[in-house]
């Protein structure tokens, strides 16, 4: 049985895979003395305030130029986002021979393309929905049924305000990014999907655990 931990760390939440299990933890929670004993720890580490060094039994997961016939499109291979990174290995993987597009919808949303070579076109970033309605936190939110409608009170303006923000950005870049990749597969992860996903307007597959799973394999592949 596999023995090796593979562990997210992210902006919010901490993520780890082991023996074809998941588990997550607040961020401000974790520390790596809740894992268990393992052989060794693969960790994508995109947080700012959580800080591991690589060593004999912990490996630092960096992007690199190529991952088989993935290609990724920065110019410095290792300041494309490692969390990024990994999703397309696990996109790759998945729709080998295709175009697709992977999103993230997490603290921010990431949007990134590649086309059926396998060459990474690039992508985009921006604030995920409750990074956006920090910015005005005297503002309260409410449950929306739907986005097209307008609010009669300040709550209900503010929570159909944002939603449709980060909704409408995902489904217009969508639709722009078929224009070019008609048959490009969707694949979206990210734990800020339940918010959104009764109004995305395209087909898609999500996969809750998208970049542990691209950690593994790349894990696997590098050996």
């Amino acid at each position: 049985m596999n023995n090796q931990i593979y562990l997210d760390i992210g902006n919010s939440y901490a993520k780890w895979k082991f023996q074809e299990n998941y588990f997550h933890v607040p961020i401000d929670e974790f520390a790596l003395d809740l894992l268990p004993i393992s052989s060794k720890i693969w960790v994508s580490n995109v947080s700012k305030d959580f800080h591991v060094e690589s060593n004999s039994y912990i490996h630092i997961v960096e992007p690199t130029q190529r991952y088989k016939l993935l290609t990724n499109s920065y110019k410095e291979p290792n300041l494309l986002g490692t969390d990024r990174w990994l999703a397309l290995i696990a996109s790759y993987e998945k729709f080998y021979e295709h175009s697709f597009i992977t999103i993230d919808i997490g603290s921010a949303v990431t949007i990134d393309v590649v086309d059926s070579s396998g060459k990474h076109q690039g992508g985009l970033i921006f604030p995920g929905l409750n990074k956006i309605r920090q910015t005005i936190n005297s503002f309260p939110v409410s449950h929306i049924e739907n986005i097209y409608a307008l609010g009669d009170s300040t709550q209900k303006a503010w929570s159909i305000g944002t939603l449709g923000l980060v909704v409408n950005s995902i489904n217009i870049k969508v639709s722009q990014i078929k224009i070019e990749f008609p048959h490009a597969r969707i694949l979206i992860s990210g734990g800020g999907f339940k918010n959104l996903e009764r109004f995305l307007n395209f087909s898609y597959e999500y996969h809750k655990n998208l970049v542990l799973d691209g950690l593994e394999l790349y894990a696997d592949y590098v050996g």
